[in-house]
């Protein structure tokens, strides 16, 4: 009765006055336009990169771009996903827990997306909720299983098809004309990249969606791009074309048919090659991209653009080609960027001290921001990658050789850097990391965790509390600097975090961290944590001069903290590297690195 209740209530709200102030502008209501990028014969082949790529050269015709991902998998969203298998787990302003391509899409497009914009086929089928008073929610969020059980099917069998098709289809039409780019209007076009690889038993509903979805908007508002393989054999030298051959060929027996290729590969596509995937898979020669190996990802646009992408995609869109690709001057900054960065020579050596290190993407969007931040001062990253626990006193016993070899790489960098993660292991070596900082006027920037650390490591080693340790590691501790959030929850793991946009208030105007952010006396980070520093151990911790310069708007929960008369010594509650962008640089990266180079209090002095 209870759910029934709250059913109705959600429903009665649509028709409420909450909504008067929602109003549709008449390009709002106009027909979105979708582009579709869809992956054959292998995965990692870079899909996400391809699909931002392609809203980078459609934004630089003067086209407004938005984008959806498509994850096939049950789970509702990323948040419960190993970093090890999924890579890292991206946060957007609203909170969600959503693959790492959001994070492409919003770096290279400098748009601000929603956790919706991220399906998978959990949040189909999960009985959702709609507590958030927006006009286009409720239309989805009120999902197939719950609308079975509310009996809105009167009595059919609720199938896959048509029940999940539609709802994918509903879903996908709602997202598109959210704004994403401060604006109150619709955008031009919507990028859609559809997770996996075409034949895969998962994406099969999705699929017979897009492909209804294609039909009933017809051609003029619909092109797919396919990205597929060109395998090289070592011994022959010759550039196989079968393995993107068969991919079309399954891709079209769904009922979906390529109107580009996106072929990626490790030379320059031959014409030979492009002639044979024209005749055999019905696209024209113009319409096949050569997406070769560059220098940098931001190369990709280039590749697309060179090979006149954005025309073939607005003709295939009926848009009128010849008035938006005169607008090359719009795309010149973007080129800039990319060729500049293949002139820097200089480099700084910077320690990642973390707990996935086995995979990059784990720390993906941290890697960009270092690159972002490193850009900006003329030099080239040189990430150092340490296992957290290969610098414990452990592992000088057991496996001494890697003890060392961290030890001396550590020594070797110029700043370092621990960031997020969960679980005890590594632990002990993250602190003795943020102890050599600290000790030896290392520059150092804790990020979640990292901040987690420094506070542990402060209260060993100059508090002289020796079990001071987080409620996560040691629910015993005597000492818990760390603490459980009280509004977290302990039986369920997803979506119960801290987690989005949250205002931080500066409590020290004249602190490192607020300088770098202009002098704000606030910023809005993103978050995701369920432990924080105890409130209860902060004068002690300040009064032996760790000092906490921001917290959240009640005063109680520590956002920053600093460790003044040190070069830069930073721990954040947050994560910065969600909001940088491609010459936006977080303004923490960009100290971190200026600090790292010994160029910090120059470029405070400017501020």
């Amino acid at each position: 009765m209870a759910a029934d209740a709250s059913t109705e209530k959600a429903e009665a709200q649509l028709t409420s006055t909450v909504y008067a102030p929602v109003t549709l502008s008449t390009s709002t209501k106009k027909q979105m336009k979708y582009v579709l990028v869809t992956g054959g014969v292998v995965s990692g082949l870079g899909k996400g990169v391809t699909a931002s790529s392609i809203g980078v050269v459609l934004k630089s015709c003067g086209l407004r771009v938005t984008s959806i991902k498509i994850d096939p998998y049950l789970n509702t969203d990323a948040g419960t996903m190993s970093p090890f298998e999924h890579g890292e787990v991206f946060v957007l302003d609203d909170g969600g827990e959503v693959d790492l391509d959001l994070g492409n899409y919003e770096r290279f497009l400098d748009i601000t997306l929603t956790k919706e914009n991220n399906i998978t086929t959990g949040k189909i089928y999960q009985a959702s909720q709609c507590n958030e008073p927006a006009i286009w929610r409720i239309k989805f969020l009120l999902s197939v299983i719950n609308k079975e059980r509310r009996g809105d099917y009167l009595g059919k069998t609720v199938q896959v098809v048509p029940h999940i098709t539609d709802a994918i289809k509903d879903w996908i039409e709602s997202v598109s004309i959210i704004p994403i780019d401060g604006k109150h209007e619709a955008a031009d076009v919507c990028v859609i990249e559809l997770g996996g690889t075409v034949g895969d038993i998962e994406s099969m509903p999705f699929i017979e969606a897009l492909r209804q979805l294609s039909f009933s908007l017809g051609k003029e508002n619909f092109c797919l791009v396919h990205v597929s393989l060109i395998p090289v054999l070592g011994v022959v030298g010759e550039q196989k074309t079968k393995p993107t051959q068969h991919s079309v060929r399954e891709l079209r027996a769904l009922g979906l048919t390529p109107d580009l290729l996106a072929c990626r590969s490790a030379q320059p596509l031959r014409e030979g090659t492009k002639e044979k995937l024209s005749q055999f898979c019905h696209v024209p020669v113009s319409n096949i991209l050569n997406v070769h190996d560059v220098p940098n990802i931001w190369h990709i646009p280039l590749l697309l653009w060179k090979q006149n992408a954005h025309e073939a995609i607005l003709k295939q869109l009926s848009f009128p080609w010849q008035v938006f690709t005169a607008k090359d001057a719009d795309f010149q900054n973007w080129a800039n960027m990319a060729e500049s960065y293949d002139r820097i020579t200089n480099s700084v050596k910077i320690a990642m001290v973390g707990k996935y290190t086995g995979l990059a993407d784990s720390y993906l969007s941290v890697v960009k921001a270092l690159l972002h931040a490193c850009v900006s001062c003329s030099l080239r990253p040189s990430v150092e990658w340490i296992a957290a626990s290969d610098l414990e006193d452990e592992s000088a016993r057991s496996t001494p050789q890697a003890h060392a070899a961290a030890w001396e790489t550590l020594t070797r960098c110029s700043c370092i850097l621990v960031p997020g993660g969960f679980g005890d292991r590594g632990v002990s070596g993250m602190i003795l990391a943020a102890k050599y900082a600290r000790e030896n006027n290392i520059p150092y920037l804790g990020i979640c965790l990292g901040m987690q650390i420094s506070v542990i490591e402060f209260s060993r080693y100059v508090l002289r509390m020796e079990r001071a340790n987080s409620e996560e590691f040691d629910p015993q501790t005597p000492y818990p600097v760390v603490i459980f959030m009280p509004e977290g929850s302990r039986t369920h793991m997803g979506s119960t975090m801290r987690l989005g946009s949250r205002r931080t208030f500066f409590r020290d105007p004249t602190c490192i961290t607020s300088k770098l952010y202009g002098n704000s006396s606030f910023v809005d980070e993103r978050h995701r944590h369920r432990y924080e520093v105890n409130p209860d151990f902060v004068r002690k911790l300040e009064s032996a001069g760790l000092k906490f310069v921001a917290s959240d708007e009640s005063g109680k929960r520590m956002e920053v903290l600093e460790l003044p008369d040190h070069p830069y010594y930073v721990g954040v509650q947050f994560h910065p590297e969600f909001k940088s962008r491609p010459g936006k640089p977080s303004a923490l990266f960009l100290g971190f690195i200026l600090a790292a180079r010994g160029q910090l209090q120059a470029h405070l002095n400017k501020v």
